[in-house]
């Protein structure tokens, strides 16, 4: 019996990929070089210091050091917040469909302060019962640590949580966590491996049906 959905962000619930991208692309050019696109692909779904680690060697830069590169881009993505990003579709219509039926989770490798900017200005933060960031673990997606420690605060077991992913490093987290997974994988991330996910829908409503077929399933 799934208990309940816990939802990756960056990608998932709000169009943020195309940010990073703009604000990695800002951030090299300020350090005198470029970076490509396959680089931030590979960076997309990782850890917050695994994917500067991949975008200092990527793009070799010696100094600063990725832990300085990394709070360079925080800054510059909490500037870029400010100015608005838009939700994926179909992102109110899940939420309101699940609430009450089943516990819901946040399971993000993003930092809480951007949980906590972008949650609100969403006007969701209320539909969740746990927010797990990624600053609060010590091995990122594609490890499962994040999914589990956000599977004990809802106090439920990985067989009966849902994870819903749009990128292969996060699906994997959430495999190997033991959920079952369903990818949704963004117009960036359509062409990775999700074949070891349970499932793959085109959007966040398309997932409201899948997502019933196995409560039905389970009834």
């Amino acid at each position: 019996m799934f208990q309940a959905i816990i939802f990756d962000m960056d990608g998932l619930m709000v169009d943020t990929e195309p940010l990073y991208w703009e604000v990695a692309r800002k951030l090299a050019q300020a350090h005198g070089t470029s970076v490509a696109d396959n680089t931030l692909r590979r960076m997309m779904g990782r850890s917050r210091i695994d994917s500067m680690r991949i975008f200092a060697s990527a793009c070799r830069i010696d100094k600063p050091c990725p832990e300085d590169l990394l709070i360079e881009r925080e800054k510059l993505m909490l500037e870029r917040y400010a100015r608005g990003v838009q939700p994926m579709p179909g992102l109110r219509e899940i939420l309101d469909r699940f609430h009450g039926r089943l516990k819901l989770a946040v399971a993000t490798s993003s930092p809480r302060k951007f949980t906590d900017a972008l949650l609100p200005a969403l006007g969701v933060a209320r539909y969740f019962d746990v927010i797990q960031t990624g600053d609060e673990i010590t091995h990122g997606k594609p490890d499962p640590e994040i999914y589990l420690k956000a599977m004990s605060k809802l106090q439920i077991e990985p067989r009966s949580c849902i994870v819903l992913e749009d990128s292969h490093a996060g699906a994997l987290s959430g495999h190997r966590a033991g959920a079952h997974v369903i990818a949704v994988p963004s117009y960036l991330t359509e062409h990775e491996d999700f074949s070891f996910a349970d499932a793959r829908a085109r959007n966040l409503s398309e997932t409201c049906g899948l997502i019933e077929a196995q409560l039905d399933r389970s009834a």
